[in-house]
């Protein structure tokens, strides 16, 4: 008996310590992410409104470049995860330094997303938390998943899939769900502090719900079949860019001027600002069954011209606008509602790169309800089987194959 109280009384004390410690890193990041995610969208609507911005990209590239000098560690999200595998230290000044370049980034038009950002804000200072209060090992990379979780709802305001994303993400194949608690403590009071300094998450209204029969079912497992193709286009797209950057223009200086300059050209030769900054406008118009051939194209080619040359941000919400512009052009040609199309491509894509099943179903059930739940169920698993051990990440491991039940331990592609 007095076994079965001790227990207790350890198990209450740790479900007490977690609410605590997630609890603080969930409103602290809910703040400094709702007011990151306002910054955002305030310097995008400024820009929107003075075009001569986007002519000063060059020199805020410099600005990027110079402000990470103080970082030698060049922290980017695939740094947050290897934090979590293997104990690699995440400085605190990530967390100021990727705000600050993100908001440029945004401010004078690179194509970026903030997510990616938001994830390593979160484990920046989840991480220093851990490092702070002396926490053991495995308790200090439960905090920097508290980190991400609660980044990712407060910017996002989807607090099921940053819960599920944190501990999916690092490892595919083996969910850490010891970080459960914790990860949905941080998450849901990210969400909730966000929108209390005036920051609010995405969601979309489909115009209608479509029976799910024969026909809509065989074009959904054939458009997840080209959203899985789309995937691992976009993440060869980043991928090589980068390492061409690289080879071509050594110096990190001229890199990001020649990136800048690029996307001003780019920008100029189309006549359009659709695809600068992170671009949620024209997911809502796909939403609405409403897009342009080639946009899905041309946001990867921008968003891995900006990101390969160093200006900073994240992949996933032009992951969306990849997944929704083409999901939309699918409904469009086959007949298949668009709107419904592009809501099951977003889902798709961002699985196909983030190798994430279930925060992509998840996603999708946030973002759109429930009334769609076979499509959205058919396309993230046709997605995730289909586009083979592509990624963002390239820290991210494998570690059971997407085709038989069997340990394979390795990393994502390039």
């Amino acid at each position: 008996m007095k076994k079965i109280v001790k227990k207790c009384a350890e198990r209450m004390w740790l479900l007490a310590r977690w609410l605590v410690l997630a609890g603080v890193t969930g409103v602290v990041l809910g703040v400094l992410g709702g007011l990151f995610g306002r910054s955002i969208t305030m310097v995008t609507a400024f820009r929107g409104t003075h075009p001569w911005m986007l002519y000063l990209l060059p020199a805020a590239g410099l600005l990027i470049v110079a402000m990470y000098r103080m970082d030698p560690y060049k922290t980017g999200t695939n740094r947050v995860l290897e934090g979590i595998q293997s104990d690699v230290y995440i400085p605190l000044r990530t967390a100021p330094l990727i705000a600050a370049s993100t908001v440029l980034t945004h401010a004078f038009g690179a194509s970026a997303g903030r997510e990616g950002a938001a994830l390593q804000l979160g484990g920046s200072i989840g991480g220093t938390f851990g490092r702070w209060l002396k926490l053991e090992d495995h308790d200090h990379k439960v905090m920097i998943m508290c980190g991400m979780s609660a980044g990712f709802a407060a910017l996002f305001g989807t607090p099921l899939t940053a819960t599920v994303f944190a501990m999916e993400v690092v490892s595919v194949g083996l969910m850490q769900y010891a970080a459960l608690v914790p990860c949905c403590v941080a998450a849901l009071l990210a969400k909730e502090t966000a929108e209390f300094v005036g920051a609010h998450g995405e969601h979309f209204a489909l115009p209608a719900v479509t029976v799910f029969d024969w026909r809509s079912g065989a074009l959904t497992v054939l458009l997840a079949f080209c959203c899985a193709a789309v995937s691992i286009l976009f993440c060869m797209t980043l991928h090589y860019t980068e390492h061409l950057y690289k080879k071509w223009i050594p110096n990190e200086w001229l890199r990001i001027v020649a990136g800048g300059c690029l996307i001003i050209l780019m920008t100029k030769l189309l006549g359009t600002t659709a695809y600068l900054g992170a671009g949620m406008d024209i997911i809502e118009l796909a939403m609405e069954g409403k897009v342009i051939a080639a946009a899905f194209l041309m946001k990867m080619v921008f968003t891995a011209v900006s990101l390969g040359s160093g200006f900073r941000g994240g992949e996933i919400v032009p992951t969306l606008f990849v997944g929704a512009t083409f999901g939309c052009l699918f409904g469009q040609v086959t007949g298949l509602s668009p709107s419904l199309a592009a809501a099951c491509g977003m889902a798709a894509v961002f699985c196909g790169v983030t190798n994430c099943p279930i925060s992509s179903l998840l996603l999708s059930f946030e973002l759109f309800g429930f009334d769609c739940m076979p499509f959205f169920l058919l396309s993230v698993s046709i997605a995730y089987l289909e586009s083979g051990y592509y990624g963002l990440y390239q820290s991210q491991k494998i570690l059971y194959s997407k085709t038989k039940l069997k340990y394979i331990n390795t990393h994502t592609k390039e």
